[in-house]
């Protein structure tokens, strides 16, 4: 266990892709709790689509990361010491502590991880915030019933698959839109999708009318851009879209919006966002339900875990927006 704490911290808003100007490593010696505090050491990393749009000076549903401050990112971390009384020394925690390796918080920043309910890289996927994002979006949000035609982009991404097993469970067809036959196959195959269609090789607007001949009826969107105007193409009377990201969107300086939204008014038809900070005070009822459903084994959650260093993050970040990732991606840079 090192006394020296290694933070990655925004140097610069990035235009496009964040390359290595955007990143400043910093190291500190290792921060001491006071009381009612604890030291974490992390362990794992959730990299998610959304951090790209908190590296931007923008308005959105949370502040923007500042310059020369800890890049912000979802944390699995254990604790090495206590001056609290309600943690203890070797407890796991999820929390917002961000790209470094050592942290110290307050009790009431962290959540509590149960290992005998599930691993605990599962609380950085379906049983933390991607789990929870596409609990709460596709339920709350999108609405579905028995038999209902349910579309997701992304699908084999960390909330796209949730979403399609959970529209299963719901009695839904699903239809996943993936990139190339490795990703399409784990849908059909693994995670029950009842048609995968491949972007990179396939016309997505004619592939959704084959598979749902009256439409779709409820559309979760990870991508935006092409697919989502694919999808407006393609709905049936009284769809619901449901607007979670648009990660073609994030990295360009030309924005695509939907040109051919009208056909939400010709089908009645509705779009929305969702953010899931929204539902926090609704986590534990998602919680119980998803790790009912993986313990039954009707829910699966596939992790992309890559081990290193927390210096790696930079790098590992940018395999988000080429599609390298396959399933929820995570950095380990300490052994569980």
């Amino acid at each position: 266990m090192s006394n020296t704490n290694t933070q990655i911290k925004l140097a610069a808003r990035p235009t496009g892709l964040p390359g290595p100007e955007c990143w400043k490593i910093d190291s500190s010696d290792r921060p001491t709790p006071e009381d009612g505090e604890v030291l974490l050491q992390i362990l794992q990393i959730s990299l998610d689509p959304a951090m790209r749009g908190w590296m931007n000076e923008a308005r959105s549903y949370v502040p923007p990361v500042r310059i020369n401050q800890v890049m912000r990112a979802l944390t699995l971390s254990r604790v090495i010491e206590s001056k609290s009384s309600e943690l203890s020394v070797g407890d796991l925690v999820t929390g917002s502590q961000g790209a470094q390796e050592y942290c110290v918080a307050k009790p009431s920043e962290l959540t509590r991880v149960d290992p005998n309910l599930a691993e605990p890289s599962k609380y950085l996927s379906v049983l933390g915030m991607t789990g929870m994002t596409a609990y709460f979006g596709l339920f709350d949000v999108g609405l579905p019933k028995a038999e209902d035609v349910v579309v997701v982009s992304g699908a084999a991404g960390a909330v796209g698959q949730i979403v399609g097993q959970l529209a299963k469970i719901h009695g839904c067809k699903t239809i996943g839109i993936a990139g190339g036959p490795e990703k399409c196959k784990y849908l059909t195959d693994e995670i029950g999708f009842d048609h995968a269609i491949d972007y990179k090789s396939q016309n997505v607007a004619k592939e959704i009318r084959r598979h749902a001949k009256k439409g779709l009826d409820v559309y979760f969107d990870n991508v935006g851009g092409e697919i989502l105007e694919a999808a407006l193409f393609n709905l049936n009377r009284g769809a619901r879209i449901v607007i979670c990201g648009a990660i073609s969107q994030y990295n360009t300086t030309d924005v695509q919006g939907p040109r051919n939204y009208l056909s939400l008014l010709v089908n009645r038809a509705r779009m929305e966002g969702m953010v899931v900070f929204d539902y926090a005070d609704r986590y534990g009822e998602a919680v119980q339900k998803m790790a009912g459903w993986l313990k039954e084994g009707k829910l699966k959650s596939r992790e992309d875990i890559v081990k290193g260093k927390v210096t790696d993050f930079p790098d590992t970040l940018l395999k988000l927006f080429s599609g390298d990732n396959f399933g929820k991606l995570i950095l380990e840079i300490a052994p569980l």
